[in-house]
């Protein structure tokens, strides 16, 4: 179906990443959203804060990051369309209802402008360090997807994609973005309603004494219904049967969570959204996503100055893991390079995947910045000449990392 126009702000604009983000929500028709103000996610608060009411959204300030996300649920519940906004210790509060909103089957977006950590960190600052924690971060065996946007434009874009996942595949979607493209300021064009596909959600219309609210379709995913709107509904995040009633039992336990499971890893190939450029025939492939993708074109450029076979593979979708696409390009590449502004994440699910035929190096960066692409292409050229097999992953050392290793940073203001 198409967007609402009166949902949707047509024009071309010059904003930043979080207002985008905000933007694209309402256009997706998200019309709940609650959250507790944190740097440097608050842009998008305020965004929503300012249009929402105009579309007749609704926007809460609950008390914390617990508090938010659990109105989210409720709210989800209720018929409508949700999405919860946070950074850094606020997205470590949400992981346990993050793991019930799965097991629940909850449609709902969390957006999450990651920033320089653990703790307190860098509030200002940027970081990729939460993508592990976005795929593993609440207990128990679950699923999730998770896309990482690289600029305002696809801030808009991609958070409208990530409603349309949720709804589908009823499921937890995460985008997870970071401060230098929350922060980033270019035009971004919002096209007219008519243009914008959004899906809606699937909804229960049969008798209401044969509803049951965890019954699946033949993709596995349930209908949902209304909550107040006369049917019966058991909500709990124990393991439950199909009309929402806990079960005991190991064999139904193992059923249950097997289709959580499922219908997220049996549609790989409808979730997975990959932007390669120059990786056939490519000695070296640069894996990245976010705003370590837009420094790596530049490193990539000045390898490619140097005369050396590289290409970029980018992670729009990061969760789930593109593991044959890795698995395929390892057969004919001698290396995958990849920056992470973390100490070492994504790259091990790179590592993992390659099978040990293709060597993996990781260019790591602590954070509050973002890589100098001469750091990058030198890591290029690096596994560009490395023949022998490393070990498992290498770090490969930055100026920044040597002067670490070297007697010590000298700090200095």
């Amino acid at each position: 179906m198409k967007a609402n126009p009166k949902d949707v702000l047509t024009g071309v604009y010059y904003i930043d990443g979080d207002v985008a983000s905000g933007y694209g929500a309402l256009a997706a028709g998200c019309k709940f959203v609650a959250g507790y103000p944190i740097t440097p996610s608050t842009e998008a608060f305020e965004a929503v804060c300012h249009r929402g009411p105009q579309v007749g959204a609704v926007f809460i300030q609950m008390e914390d990051e617990l508090g938010s996300i659990s109105a989210v649920m409720g709210a989800a519940w209720a018929g409508v369309k949700t999405m919860t906004i946070t950074s850094g210790p606020g997205y470590s509060l949400m992981q346990e209802t993050i793991g019930f909103g799965a097991m629940l089957e909850i449609p709902f977006v969390l957006l999450n402008i990651q920033r320089g950590g653990p703790s307190t960190g860098v509030p200002t600052k940027t970081g990729q360090a939460d993508m592990m924690q976005s795929r593993w971060g609440a207990h128990g065996d679950y699923e999730v997807i998770a896309i990482s946007p690289d600029s305002p434009q696809e801030m808009f874009d991609y958070t409208i994609k990530a409603f349309n996942l949720a709804e589908r595949y009823r499921c937890p979607v995460m985008i997870m973005s970071d401060e230098c493209v929350g922060h980033m300021t270019e035009k971004v064009v919002i096209p007219e309603a008519d243009k914008i596909e959004i899906e809606a959600r699937r909804m229960y219309n049969g008798p209401a004494s044969e509803y049951m609210p965890f019954k699946p379709d033949p993709d596995l995913v349930p209908k949902m219904a209304r909550a107040g709107a006369g049917l019966n509904l058991y909500i709990t995040g124990l393991v439950h049967d199909e009309k929402g009633h806990p079960v005991k039992s190991a064999n139904y336990k193992s059923a249950h969570v097997r289709r959580l499971v499922d219908k997220i890893r049996l549609n790989k190939d409808k979730i997975i959204e990959l932007k390669e450029d120059g990786t056939d025939g490519a000695d070296v492939i640069v894996v990245s996503y976010g705003i370590s993708s837009r420094v790596a074109v530049k490193g990539v450029e000045i390898a490619r100055q140097k005369g050396i076979k590289v290409g970029t593979l980018r992670l729009v979708t990061v969760w789930p893991f593109p593991d044959e696409r890795i698995a395929e390009l390892a057969q004919t590449t001698k290396a995958f390079v990849v920056p992470e502004i973390n100490y070492g994440q994504v790259v091990f699910d790179v590592a993992r995947c390659t099978h040990g035929k293709a060597n993996v190096v990781l260019v790591p960066h602590g954070g509050a910045g973002v890589h100098n692409p001469s750091d990058v292409a030198d890591a290029i050229e690096f596994a560009a000449k490395h023949e022998s097999p490393l070990e498992g992953v290498h770090e490969f050392k930055t100026r920044l990392e040597k002067s670490v290793f070297e007697g010590g940073l000298k700090l200095k203001e």
